[in-house]
């Protein structure tokens, strides 16, 4: 199965459609044991996700590959190989875990700035040491890539990938990654809930978007296809993309989830795609 359970919502109160808070321990324990039942065997995580590690470990990650963040290096770290030891180290303590399957940094542009070799090197050395399996950067634009990718070093990219935000298949580096042996992992298939809200339900701050968003949803009923089975079904089309990193408030979500996921769509899909960075990087929505 190519999704795998982002838990951001195991540790904060996370989405413009988040409902429900964080996730208690009780509920990621059952979210956790369905996932398996169905063959999702990836986690994402991060140290900067409050409590999502933390949350992990108590629940028990057996037979999961463990995919963390790095967060920002520090200006004038003085010893930046101790930084990363001492921040994998924390991660591996909190998670219950001897080794990881990836370490991704958060900051992809700190590859190439002053620190950049440094960082490098402490983070072949993870590899080397069996620590980690694969290096790699989570991203906010396929941009990032054109200065970093010549440091041979990553071996896992996720970037947002979405009905709305195609970037990483327009700007040619979907294909890219896949033809040099990158592991590609797209998230934000619902650009954080956002297309899975009821029209009615939409911020009034989006409403500049609405001849957009109305043309999905108009195709959403004339197709007679659930938004999930929408979002999720876009990104599985793509098959350089190995995962599809979903995040999930409660057990209902992830089964309907797994059930969009095995949803064989067939049609064309709605020409709702923009390069409106207010719409497309969530981080911006502050503005609006």
């Amino acid at each position: 199965m190519k999704l795998a359970l982002g838990t951001v919502q195991f540790g904060l109160n996370y989405g413009i459609s988040n409902q429900g808070g964080q996730v208690s321990r009780e509920d990621a324990k059952g979210i956790l044991a369905l996932a398996r039942l169905h063959g999702i065997d990836t986690l994402d995580t991060a140290i900067g996700y409050g409590e999502s590690e933390s949350c992990l470990g108590d629940v028990g990650v057996a037979g999961f590959k463990v995919i963390t963040k790095l967060p920002s290096l520090p200006e004038n770290t003085p010893n930046v190989d101790k930084w990363v030891s001492d921040q994998i180290q924390g991660s591996l303590q909190r998670l219950g875990v001897k080794s990881l399957y990836a370490v991704l940094l958060h900051r992809s542009e700190q590859l190439v700035g002053n620190t950049g070799n440094a960082l490098a090197q402490s983070l072949k050395s993870l590899k080397v040491t069996g620590v980690v399996q694969k290096i790699g950067v989570s991203i906010y634009a396929p941009s990032e890539l054109d200065r970093i990718m010549d440091t041979r070093l990553i071996d896992i990219v996720q970037a947002p990938f979405n009905l709305i935000d195609q970037r990483l298949q327009t700007s040619g580096w979907l294909q890219r990654l896949h033809d040099s042996g990158v592991e590609v992992h797209a998230r934000s298939a619902f650009l954080q809930g956002l297309l899975l809200m009821r029209p009615a339900s939409i911020p009034e701050k989006f409403k500049r978007w609405l001849p957009l968003l109305s043309d999905y949803h108009h195709w959403l009923n004339t197709t007679q296809v659930s938004a999930a089975s929408a979002c999720v079904g876009f990104v599985q089309s793509f098959p350089q993309i190995v995962r599809v990193v979903v995040g999930v408030d409660d057990l209902q979500q992830l089964q309907q989830l797994i059930v969009a996921s095995k949803t064989d769509f067939r049609g064309n899909w709605p020409l709702i795609g923009s390069d409106n960075e207010l719409l497309i990087n969530p981080s911006n929505w502050n503005v609006l």
